[in-house]
């Protein structure tokens, strides 16, 4: 099926005899916002908008941290992050780009099939991919053109873990990424 936005070179998530390419998007996993404030956030959103809080966490990489909460409505999740002081990659975001989000995260089925895409199209992984039970996830550079930087995300079952989001951490900061 032809997008109604997109030529049909454009439209590539159905292959030639119109079934889905299996390395195509399969959702939104959820939205990663950077704040200033990450009580007066989970306020905001909870008051707002019914959103309810389903854990807090503290992550801690070799020189910085950040404190975070993932919080659900629906379908939608949202994971708030605050840097803990102005060196953490969190506070840096927020001092480069303000306050917003900071990554898009996007399942995907096949994590590998999806990298070797968007690497043939000239996409740029930045970090390792961090595998836990159930869950493997990447992050790309973040696109000049949006601002925005994609994380994928293959979940069979599992979730994010202290030790996985973690590794995560620590891998952007062994890049200097925010």
């Amino acid at each position: 099926m032809k997008h109604p936005h997109c030529t049909e070179s454009e439209s590539a998530t159905e292959t030639s005899g119109g079934e889905i390419d299996h390395q195509s998007i399969t959702g939104v996993d959820h939205v990663a916002i950077a704040v200033s404030d990450l009580d007066s956030a989970i306020d905001w959103y909870t008051a707002n908008f019914g959103f309810r809080v389903i854990e807090r966490r503290l992550t801690r990489g070799e020189r910085t941290a950040m404190i975070s909460a993932v919080l659900q409505a629906g379908n939608a999740t949202l994971v708030l992050i605050q840097g803990t002081t102005p060196e953490s990659q969190v506070s840096r975001f927020v001092h480069h780009f303000g306050c917003g989000v900071q990554h898009l995260a996007l399942q995907v089925n096949d994590l590998d099939a999806a990298i070797r895409r968007l690497s043939e199209n000239g996409a740029i992984v930045d970090t390792p991919i961090i595998s836990d039970e159930g869950i493997r996830q990447v992050f790309l550079r973040r696109d000049d053109d949006s601002g925005v930087r994609v994380e994928l995300i293959e979940r069979r079952g599992g979730n994010f873990t202290d030790q996985s989001v973690g590794r995560l951490f620590r891998a952007f900061e062994a890049k200097d990424l925010y």
